[in-house]
Order: C-alpha cells, then structure tokens, then sequence
C-alpha cells in the first residue's frame, strides 16, 4: 500500500513547469484503496484471514496506515528509512518482498494495478516475480475458492477469466469496488492498534541491491496558452449564441 502525493491538490511551478512535490499534501493510493477493500470483502465472506497491510516510504505514513486500520485490516507494517528516497519501482518491489518474507507465508497479495502520481504499473508485477508466484493483473473481478483464486482481467476488448492456485498475487482497477468509508467506531479502534516499524536495517537491505535501474530525467507540466478570445455582442442572447459555437467549433462541446 503506497502513500501517495494527492495529484489533486498538486501544483506546478508557472516558471519551470515543475511539480511541486515536496509541499504536496499525501493520501492512500486510490487503487491500493481497492485493494484492501477487495481484502476486507474476501475475509468477511471467507473468515479466519488475517488482512496485513505493508507500506513502503521514506516519509511518516502513519497517518495512512491508520485508515487502513480504520477500513478494517488487522495489522499494518511500514518500512521506513531515508535512503529509500530516490528509490524506483525495482527497489520498491525488492523490500516489499523482503518484508512479507518477514512478516511469513501469505495466502494472497493484492495491489493496486497502480498508483496515480506515477502511473507506473510496475511494482505489482515486480514482486511477483522475485516472491515467484503467479501474478494476475488489471483484474475487476475476484473469487476465492479453497486453494484457488479465480479472477476476470479487463482487457483492451475482451474479459479474460483466469484461475490459479494460491498463493498468488492480483493487481486491481478501481472498478473492483467502491472503498468504504470508516466508521467513528472503527476510527476508534484503530487509534489502537500496532503500527509495525522497520528499517532497512531490520530486513537486512543492502544499499547496491536498492540501487535506481531507472534514469528519470524530467517531469515537466504540459505547456498551455490561452488564445485569450474575447466575445462580444449587443446583448447578452447574442454572447451566449457566439460562445456557444466558438466552443463548438474548438471541439469542447458537441452538437
């Protein structure tokens, strides 16, 4: 589960076109959101699971591991430090899989497909490769039977329907569910329950093996310019019949 910069609330710098990330507010990705919704509804309808959710940062993400709670996982687990900065997708993956190898055997790890300030997809993938297990992805659909998950993948002009044997990993699209709200109960409760902290010492990480295999070399805002048209008219029914074909014309509305 990725603490993520809040895109919405993200500004750009008007002279370099820059993303002000640093000053940027933080929040559960959305799609990881689904994710332990997904996990919530699995174990409501299958009971005896234990739902652990494990996040990767370099800041305080406390905050958000408390909502995780708050939904209703039963335990939560942050990997802290500040070499893990500038790490990619690769690194990312590494100590997640390190940290569930802790944490012991787990009958299935869900992902969000992805997250929205990077839009990567990569991480998922990545670590069901170095846990070696099968991995589904894009998935809008999830059923678990015994040992068995069984999963339909939304796909560019088809719906796929797969099945593998647990344990597995499954990445999930926003379309799986809609995200309960916390209740002041569950808030609660939260408020007091452990939050597991562990470093890069604690998992025993190397700096070489979080070493970045991505060279980012620029993210910059799109570059927009008003064509400052101004309409006039001799009262205010011909304005409005102006602006509307201008907008028309420009493709922003339809006919």
């Amino acid at each position: 589960m990725k603490q993520a910069v809040d895109v919405s609330q993200l500004k750009v710098d008007s002279a370099t076109r820059q993303l002000m990330t640093v000053s940027a507010p933080r929040k559960m990705s959305d799609f990881d959101k689904n994710a332990l919704e997904e996990a919530i509804k699995i174990k409501e309808k299958l009971g005896g699971a234990e739902i652990c959710t494990v996040t990767v940062s370099s800041e305080d993400a406390k905050a958000v591991l408390r909502e995780a709670l708050a939904m209703g996982a039963d335990r939560a687990y942050l990997v802290r430090d500040p070499g893990f900065e500038d790490i990619d997708t690769s690194g990312t993956a590494f100590i997640l899989a390190e940290a569930i190898r802790k944490i012991g055997e787990c009958s299935l790890i869900l992902c969000g497909e992805t997250s929205l300030d990077s839009f990567s997809g990569l991480v998922g993938p990545r670590l069901a490769e170095l846990l070696n297990l099968p991995q589904m992805t894009s998935v809008r659909k999830i059923t678990a039977e015994g040992d068995t998950v069984i999963v339909e993948r939304t796909l560019e002009d088809a719906v796929e329907t797969v099945k593998a044997k647990m344990p597995a990993l499954v990445s999930v699209t926003r379309e799986i569910n809609q995200p309960r709200i916390p209740s002041l109960m569950m808030i609660m409760k939260a408020s007091k329950k452990e939050i597991v902290a562990w470093t890069a010492l604690d998992l025993n990480l190397e700096k070489d093996e979080l070493a970045s295999k991505i060279e980012l070399v620029e993210v910059l805002a799109p570059k927009t310019e008003r064509k400052k048209i101004r309409i006039t008219g001799e009262n205010p029914q011909e304005i409005a019949d102006k602006l509307a074909k201008a907008l028309i014309q420009e493709g922003v509305i339809g006919r």
